[in-house]
């Protein structure tokens, strides 16, 4: 059975080996049974799911040299030796250096077999934090990925870099669905803070009665009981507040008071804790005219805006659709575990033609409803109304034309020649469609 704990025995005695493998194999165990060391460190690796035990006086290479190569290999891989000459300093200086444990013989089949299954699930427990942590970073990966390659893009991820390396609040103003947290982790994923952590705010979500429990956290005098608030699980990493134009004036400016202050009180707390975080804040809302209304103050927008950074809709950075839903696509297949499902003429079409209101957000939506198969074609929330075969016929075409356009960089005789079109055919087309060349060609810095 594969989910038996895992040991490798080492041992200059064959006959000993052969009697503890069956003892261990009695007990539930796997084991492996090695009389030289240096066989023993074979396919040692950080993601070797078991643990040693190993006798100490060996002639070639004895257990604590064997311990020094493994724990080289992977300090927390656990190493038990085992000895028939009792010595306290010994067994002290063992366990300082990093063995799991020393144990005497002679040792009880019980006392063995118990040590043995706490090294088991220790090691058992470090693999499966190390899994979870490159799960977490593969995922954040993921997720922080700006994708695209219109020339905001290309900028944006430039500028994304700088700010990485730069210590600023930043404003990231854009419509709903347009990338702001992603925008957000990118910039948290670049920065001096990336090994702590970036914790998400929902303003939209805070009230008076709230504010102070999510924010500040509570800790009851006396009884040792606290609850981290947000702003302490942020202290030296990144604070990213959405929807920051959803605040009450009373709020805001108690958000910036402990800005200013660097430090908060959390409730019941009887001293002042620090506070050294990157804020990034975020608004769909046009924060000048909130402004100008009342209902944002200034001085937090100026405190927060260091470095402002606007969005814009999907719509207007189109080329980057095809790849976006792509990517899109993958990550549902790969989540969903299933198929990748080709994309055909009609997706295409939708892709190209339609206006994307919902930007992002609805992109993914269509995306994950053509993994599994549904009819991207049915109205959709935003009130789009299904096209008949006509007109998904033009857009395909469309869309054709736009690809060899972008692949040309606008130049249409090249485009045309790999269309296979007569000159006046081509021209007849791109008015149609209302498609420009000279939209494709590529700026000269």
């Amino acid at each position: 059975m594969t989910d038996m704990p895992l040991v490798r025995l080492v041992d200059d005695d064959p006959d000993l080996l052969a009697a503890q493998v069956q003892s261990l194999e009695i007990a539930g165990f796997r084991a492996e049974a090695f009389t030289e060391p240096d066989a023993a460190l074979r396919d040692l690796g950080t993601d070797w799911p078991g643990i040693v035990l190993s006798d100490v006086r060996m002639p070639k290479m004895d257990g604590f040299q064997l311990f020094e190569r493994i724990h080289a290999i992977d300090p927390e891989l656990p190493v038990i030796l085992l000895t028939g000459h009792g010595d306290v300093p010994m067994a002290v200086a063992a366990l300082r250096q990093g063995v799991y444990d020393f144990l005497t013989k002679p040792i009880g089949g019980g006392s063995l077999i118990a040590a043995l299954g706490r090294a088991a699930s220790a090691r058992a427990l470090v693999l499966e934090n190390r899994n979870l942590r490159r799960l977490q970073h593969e995922r954040s990966a993921s997720e922080t990925r700006l994708i695209g390659q219109s020339a905001f893009m290309m900028h944006l991820r430039e500028t994304v870099e700088r700010l990485g390396g730069a210590e600023g609040d930043v404003m990231i103003l854009g419509p709903t669905g347009s990338g702001k947290e992603t925008v957000a982790r990118a910039i948290h994923r670049q920065s001096q803070r990336l090994a702590r952590n970036f914790v998400r705010v929902s303003c939209a979500t805070l009230d008076e009665a709230r504010f102070d429990s999510e924010m500040r956290g509570s800790e009851a005098a006396g009884r040792g009981q606290r609850i981290a608030g947000q702003l302490e699980r942020a202290h030296r990493g990144t604070l990213y507040l959405d929807d920051v134009e959803a605040l009450s004036p009373a709020l805001q400016a108690r958000l910036l008071e402990l800005i200013e202050d660097k430090a908060f009180v959390p409730t019941g707390a009887t001293g002042p804790r620090p506070l050294d975080v990157r804020i990034i804040a975020a608004s769909r809302a046009d924060l000048g005219q909130c402004m100008k209304d009342g209902s944002f103050r200034s001085d937090l927008f100026y405190r927060l805006s260091g470095i402002t950074l606007t969005l814009p809709p999907l719509a207007e950075r189109r080329e980057d659709i095809p790849e976006l839903f792509q990517h899109f696509l993958l990550s549902v297949a790969a989540r969903m575990d299933l198929p990748v499902r080709p994309i055909t003429g009609e997706v295409k079409a939708r892709l190209s033609a339609y206006g994307w209101p919902g930007n992002l957000r609805e992109l993914r939506h269509f995306a994950e409803h053509h993994a599994l198969g549904l009819s991207p074609f049915e109205p959709s929330a935003s009130g789009a109304e299904s096209q008949g075969l006509t007109d998904l016929v033009a857009e395909y075409e469309a869309e054709l034309i736009r690809d060899a356009l972008r692949l040309a960089e606008g130049n249409a005789t090249a485009a045309m020649s790999r269309l296979r079109l007569a000159r006046k055919t081509f021209y007849d087309k791109l008015t149609r469609h209302g498609i420009k060349p000279v939209e494709f060609r590529r700026t000269r810095t």
